[in-house]
């Protein structure tokens, strides 16, 4: 099982910008999509962005494409989420998860996930 634990987030102003990351136990994530996913107060967790490891590809969710980018350090076996022009609607706690879905129940294990709080 995959040890994750993410950071970085905070208050940050209508427009601003905060870089998320998830550090990972395992030697390599070779084989590994990373994913992050946010639940906002009084909603259902969602899925944000993911990165396949070993290629490099991309998603993300219709909300955040043009303002969020997924990326990874292949040395430190961290995955990052630079959040651009942030509104109060991307205010939730963001959490990092190792698998193919974009389900958040299909995932039995969360870590403490980052608040991001975005004031108007």
């Amino acid at each position: 099982q995959v040890h994750l634990v993410e950071s970085g987030g905070g208050l940050v102003q209508a427009g601003g910008s905060l870089r998320l990351s998830c550090a990972a136990s395992l030697r390599t994530l070779s084989g590994y999509t990373m994913n992050w996913f946010r639940q906002a107060p009084g909603k259902e967790r969602e899925f944000v962005a993911s990165i396949v490891w070993d290629y490099g590809t991309t998603y993300y969710t219709d909300s955040v494409k043009g303002r969020f980018t997924i990326s990874r350090d292949n040395a430190r076996n961290t995955v990052f989420l630079q959040m651009n022009s942030l509104t109060p609607e991307d205010t939730a706690v963001y959490y990092c998860n190792a698998g193919q879905s974009d389900l958040p129940s299909d995932y039995d294990s969360w870590g403490p996930g980052t608040q991001v709080t975005v004031s108007s």
